[in-house]
């Protein structure tokens, strides 16, 4: 990973952190739903605080290939370059 995509993942992680109800180190490979138990009203708070975060918009359609903290920092990295 270039030193964006560690600075993109950090945050995702340290935003994430704020979302996640046991006291665990999330990790990239990490999935959403799964292991770190968000469910849809979270993740839809946590796109909120990402497109803020970031200044970016995060297309609903994108959502469904995110399933990874990595895939969700790879696609924040994505929107930011467009």
């Amino acid at each position: 990973m270039t030193n964006d995509a560690d600075a993109i993942l950090s945050d995702v992680i340290k935003l994430l952190s704020q979302f996640i109800k046991q006291d665990i180190e999330i990790t990239e490979s990490q999935h959403l739903m799964g292991e770190l138990e968000l469910d849809s009203v979270m993740v839809m708070e946590l796109m909120m605080e990402l497109e803020d975060h970031f200044d970016i918009s995060i297309p609903l359609n994108s959502l469904p290939d995110v399933n990874t903290v990595s895939d969700l920092a790879t696609e924040i990295s994505k929107l930011k370059n467009q």
